[in-house]
């Protein structure tokens, strides 16, 4: 049986033996990833308990983990300064602002909404 994110040469999938999409999914894939990604680049930089308000029903644990792993693929930056009471601050890395135009076009094929690049690419091609 394939594991998650592997393609064979039978597949019709260019990737290498890991596949490079399954590789962004398990960085950005999940629940709570995405409406953070989402919360920043909408809002811009957000403190801990605004993202808590625009995740309703998130954890303190999931939040504070899936902020772990974003900051560690680089997908956002953490900025705290030394006051009391202590303030840390989250914003979108240039990195992470690169898969707004990613997630912005997947939101309207989950909609199945017509997308207006599709048009430009299409009329580019023609």
């Amino acid at each position: 049986m394939e594991s998650a994110g592997t393609c064979t040469k039978n597949d019709i999938c260019p990737c290498d033996a890991v596949c490079p999409v399954g590789e962004a999914l398990a960085k950005i894939g999940g629940k709570w990833k995405m409406r953070i990604i989402c919360s920043l680049f909408v809002d811009g930089t957000l403190r801990y308990n605004d993202l808590v308000r625009k995740t309703q029903g998130i954890t303190n644990a999931m939040l504070s983990s899936s902020l772990k792993d974003l900051e560690t693929d680089g997908i956002i930056t953490r900025k705290q300064y030394e006051t009391i009471p202590p303030k840390v601050e989250y914003s979108l890395t240039e990195r992470g602002k690169e898969l707004w135009p990613i997630l912005h076009r997947l939101v309207h094929w989950a909609k199945r909404e017509p997308f207006d690049g599709d048009r430009h690419e299409i009329e580019s091609r023609n």
